[in-house]
């Protein structure tokens, strides 16, 4: 839509107040409302000023004055607020240069759909991407000076099979959620009308299922778009993920790894490059790939532990990427196996539906930079001709020792990410799409309120290893 358009929309739909939202640093979606009159023609030019000192990662409060300019082709109704209210996406501009902000995750996002198609090596970047969840009843937590616990309680947790009341049974085991039908998945209706939802806002859903782990795993795959398309599609998925849960007295979290001994939640991207309208990535060669795709394999595995502290952000990521568990550490590549981080699917033999599958990302990434990062490491393979070596066609957790001692695998923590993405981080500073200065906020943001945080305080488990030595 037109901006002109935006305001008879609003107006055909009865709107009464306007949302604008963007995302910080580590992901989170912010938003602000205002009266729907505040909404002009001339707002898409002037924007909207917002104080931007408190939103995490962004800039220091003597630098705080943001204008959030709405994006007039994200314009739709919300379909949670009582009132109606007509919401879009906003980009952030710095109001005494009217430059796009350098922290803003979406400008990073165009920026990387710029640089591709600069670079004359493709047009467009599409990515699909697979986030999984959980749906919980119940979540408690606290840390203080002298406490800190977590408690989970979901319906469908097999931990509840011994309860003596309102206990009708019918819950998958651990790891086995994958695929029962009802009463064992509790949460297909719940799922059907999150599916509902989604496509009354114009997101493209293909199938929804329940996941491998107990307690309410759960996963919704969207149909694949261009990179910026599915970085917003992704907001827009865990929004309304996380609403439809709530309103049912359900919670929903997207932390990579909230149960111990069961399956963790990973967010799969699918990437593939086309130009012309021509995919690109089908080819002659191994599982049916092109040269290009190889040399783009050789740069996602070549930047994979650079890439981790964007793709794999967050402490809790690094209980689920641990070897000879569920999630592919090891990197390597090969069809159809999913033990190695790039899977090339072998679903169909169309060329439009060839493509690369990159397994460690999980969904607490922040999606404008993960997708863009992820292009970024892939270019910079097909540009310089990185070859990623044989193929692993081998169960990699069945591989003996010394075989698995060849093959690199993925930081064994947020810490060693962080120094990872410090060591090797000038693949994305091509096309200035990410900046020097960016990186290091994002660094620093992570290591003093993430990593540092988590490892100054004592951990429960350490009470039952140690408290008596």
């Amino acid at each position: 839509m037109t901006p002109k358009e935006v305001i008879e929309f609003a107006q055909k739909n009865g709107a009464r107040q306007m949302d604008l939202r963007f995302t910080d640093l580590p992901g989170l979606s912010q938003h602000i409302s205002y009266p729907i009159g505040q909404l002009e023609e001339d707002s898409f030019e002037d924007g909207f000023g917002i104080d931007g000192s408190s939103i995490r990662g962004w800039a220091a409060i003597n630098e705080s004055d943001m204008l959030l300019i709405p994006d007039a082709t994200t314009a739709q109704m919300d379909p949670f607020f009582e009132v109606p209210t007509l919401t879009m996406v906003a980009d952030v501009i710095d109001p005494i240069t009217r430059q796009r902000y350098d922290r803003d995750p979406r400008w990073i996002a165009k920026k990387a759909e710029m640089y591709l198609q600069n670079s004359g090596v493709a047009d467009t970047a599409y990515v699909g991407a697979e986030a999984e969840f959980f749906v919980f009843d119940n979540i408690r937590f606290d840390q203080n000076q002298h406490s800190s616990y977590y408690f989970i309680d979901a319906e469908e947790g097999r931990w509840n099979s011994g309860r003596e009341t309102n206990n009708l049974g019918y819950r998958p085991r651990y790891k086995e959620g994958y695929f029962p039908l009802p009463p064992t998945d509790h949460y297909q209706n719940l799922r059907a009308e999150m599916v509902e939802v989604m496509l009354s806002m114009g997101l493209h859903i293909e199938c929804h299922h329940h996941e491998v782990a107990t307690g309410g795993q759960c996963e919704i795959d969207q149909r694949f778009d261009t990179l910026l398309k599915s970085a917003d599609n992704m907001m827009k998925y865990k929004y309304v993920v996380r609403n439809v849960a709530n309103r049912h007295g359900k919670t929903v979290t997207f932390m990579p790894k909230p149960i111990f001994g069961d399956n963790g939640s990973g967010m799969h991207c699918h990437l593939s490059l086309w130009k012309g309208g021509t995919p690109l990535f089908a080819g002659d060669g191994y599982a049916g790939l092109s040269q290009m795709a190889m040399w783009f394999i050789g740069g996602l595995l070549k930047h994979a532990r650079g890439l981790a502290a964007i793709i794999a952000p967050t402490t809790n990521s690094y209980k689920r990427l641990v070897p000879g568990y569920e999630a592919p550490v090891n990197l390597a590549y090969s069809r159809r196996n999913r033990s190695a981080a790039v899977r090339i699917p072998m679903y169909s033999a169309s060329p439009k539906a060839k493509r690369v599958e990159f397994r460690p990302p999980d969904p607490s990434a922040n999606p404008y930079l993960t997708f863009a990062a992820l292009l970024m490491a892939g270019l910079d393979g097909v540009i310089n001709r990185i070859d990623p070596g044989e193929p692993l066609d081998k169960d990699i957790y069945d591989l003996a020792p010394e075989e698995l001692k060849k093959v690199p695998s993925m930081p064994a923590s947020l810490d060693e990410a962080l120094n990872c993405l410090e060591e090797d981080h000038e693949f994305l500073l091509k096309g200035d799409v990410f900046t020097e200065e960016l990186l290091e906020a994002f660094i620093g943001y992570k290591r003093k309120a993430e990593a540092e945080a988590v490892r100054l305080r004592p951990h429960p488990y350490e009470f039952a290893l140690y408290y008596d030595i």
